[in-house]
């Protein structure tokens, strides 16, 4: 957690066992993903640590909640994006994401490779939050169905129907795309 705020004067050994513990299983899960977003290590640590914070002051409520990882997650979704909004930054994920992938580095074609790719990251940015957030996590970040549904608070065949509506939703609009581009 960030040094300047006000929950980590506290020594971690101090603050409750349950919030320790999931600040430990979380925090990675969470700079990992706002890391893609923000395009910037430091910056992803500041606004989950600012989520944290949020977390820790709340943290009696958090527990009240029927799933506080679904909540922790919304808390840790919008602290990010505020965090960007307030540095005039734009999610990156289909700029980043779109140069990091195997396929573009292994294509014959890459400009083709390119073209194809920000269509796809371009999709997936425009699928309604849950299936965005379900796609990112599983496809753009690597993790597994168990771990997407623990991060985001939901059940493994909640993950694999969102999968499966955010693939229908992708395929939809990368077929348009494609009609598009033949034009």
């Amino acid at each position: 957690m960030t040094r300047s705020r006000r929950a980590t004067t506290l020594p971690m050994t101090e603050l409750p066992a349950e919030f320790r513990a999931f600040h430990q299983l979380y925090r990675g899960v969470y700079v990992h993903w706002a890391e893609l977003y923000l395009s910037n290590r430091a910056d992803a640590e500041e606004a989950v640590d600012q989520a944290f914070e949020q977390l820790y002051l709340a943290w009696s409520d958090v527990l009240q909640h029927e799933n506080p990882n679904a909540y922790a997650w919304t808390v840790v979704k919008h602290r990010t994006i505020d965090y960007a909004r307030a540095r005039g930054k734009r999610p990156t994920v289909v700029d980043t994401a779109a140069f990091e992938t195997t396929a573009l580095r292994d294509a014959a074609d890459e400009i083709g490779a390119l073209e194809e790719s920000l269509h796809i990251y371009e999709a997936i940015r425009a699928l309604p939050d849950r299936q965005h957030d379900t796609i990112v996590l599983r496809y753009c970040l690597g993790y597994t169905v168990s771990e997407t549904a623990d991060i985001l608070g939901v059940t493994e065949a909640g993950v694999r129907s969102t999968v499966r509506y955010a693939r229908h939703r992708l395929k939809v609009a990368l077929d348009r795309t494609k009609g598009e581009d033949k034009r």
